[in-house]
């Protein structure tokens, strides 16, 4: 094929995307579910396994490139959306969860794994992969499901964290089960604090950048120019990041954090100039939320679901209904200064949506041939479907009920 008939099949294939996607907003908006649902099964139904109308191979440059800018933007957004009176109430039970949480989830899974059957080895992939929570899943949620906003904040900023936490693990385990290396608790710990804390230290140094260029009265060259250098500083902060290998995901968090509490650091803008940001990022993100969740759901192998779905099931429904409680219990619950009530650590054992960095760390592992990857891939997204499936749609339900809703 040219390069110019390629460039008319992706521009093609991007379109019919986007057209599956507002058709699918539409609806979702009628029926009052996350728009994430339907376009996760818009893309499962018209994948190259079922209606064949959507093909990106998820390995492609084109799917990748997606991935990783429209996980970035919306890892951005959700950080933007956090206020740092209510992060200082629930710091502590966010780093918890973040780091022994997610090894309190994984260990719980591989129980789990090893209790319906799967090798250990197997197991201890499984709960390393499926263990982090999923911040493009679940910022959208938050965006349109309205909660009290300490527990929603808990929840993204969990999200963002383990991210990195949850890679960690992986590649340890990889280590020990390919034979290439060996398990160090306090090497992981330090690359955890090196990916951490340098991605902090980068997405704040780019964030005090973007707010001091739009928004500083002497300095602000740039307030005409407002969408421009959200997305030049997400991907910059993103990049650098990488680039010295720590966490480009919690960069371009925490430059959210730094660009939503902008007046904090003294720099303001007008009601016209936040409305006309505010417009730009919500378009944004909803077409990254588009791009991801059909992608993402045209990729599924439906062949692998068939051959594991009993044990996947079995896996995936211990992991929702006692892993994940007891995590949010022994962790939440630990933290005295907040005070969390009952109610709340039932919202947020029912809140942690499986999706695109569990999805990419699964194909990794296929890429590798490690053995037992085609068994966690199948499972990896059997938790992707029952989670986004199954608890996204009832997230208003239940905070309804218990209490939690906001005007």
């Amino acid at each position: 094929m040219s390069a110019i008939e390629l460039a008319k099949h992706i521009l093609l294939q991007l379109g019919i995307v986007l057209l599956i996607g507002v058709l699918c907003s539409v609806v979702a908006k009628r029926l009052r579910v996350p728009d994430i649902v339907l376009y996760l099964l818009a893309g499962m139904t018209l994948g190259p396994a079922t209606g064949n109308l959507i093909s990106v191979p998820a390995a492609g440059t084109l799917n990748q490139l997606l991935l990783t800018f429209g996980a970035s933007y919306l890892l951005f957004d959700g950080g933007a959306s956090l206020r740092f009176k209510v992060l200082r109430q629930v710091w502590i039970t966010i780093v918890v969860i973040s780091t022994f949480g997610l090894l309190i989830t994984g260990a719980l899974t591989v129980a789990a794994g090893i209790v319906v059957g799967l090798p250990v080895m197997t197991a201890l992939l499984l709960g390393a992969v499926i263990a982090s929570t999923d911040p493009a899943a679940l910022v959208p949620i938050f965006k349109q499901v309205r909660i009290r906003d300490r527990v929603a904040q808990t929840v993204m900023s969990e999200s963002a964290f383990n991210d990195a936490m949850g890679a960690i693990a992986t590649f340890a385990v990889l280590g020990v089960v390919t034979g290439s290396g060996s398990f160090s608790l306090l090497n992981s710990l330090a690359t955890l604090l090196w990916q951490a804390g340098f991605g902090i230290a980068i997405g704040g140094a780019a964030g005090y950048l973007a707010c001091m260029l739009i928004a500083h009265e002497k300095f602000g060259f740039m307030r005409e120019h407002l969408p421009l250098v959200t997305l030049m500083a997400v991907i910059g902060a993103y990049l650098a990041a990488d680039g010295m290998q720590s966490s480009g995901f919690m960069a371009v968090f925490f430059f959210g954090i730094m660009l939503g509490n902008k007046e904090s650091f003294g720099f303001t803008l007008d009601t016209h100039e936040q409305a006309s940001l505010d417009d730009f990022i919500g378009t944004t993100t909803l077409v990254m939320r588009i791009f991801i969740f059909v992608l993402l759901g045209s990729q599924v192998d439906f062949a692998l679901l068939r051959q594991y779905w009993i044990t996947g099931v079995l896996i995936v429904a211990l992991f929702m209904f006692v892993a994940r409680p007891v995590t949010v219990f022994l962790c939440a619950g630990a933290d005295r200064r907040a005070h969390w009530s009952v109610k709340e650590m039932l919202f947020m054992s029912w809140t942690r949506e499986t999706g695109v960095i569990p999805a990419a760390l699964a194909g990794m592992l296929i890429g590798l041939k490690v053995p037992g990857a085609n068994v966690v891939s199948a499972i990896t997204f059997i938790a992707i479907l029952m989670t986004i499936l199954i608890q996204a749609p009832t997230t208003r339900w239940l905070a309804g009920r218990l209490g939690l809703l906001e005007e």
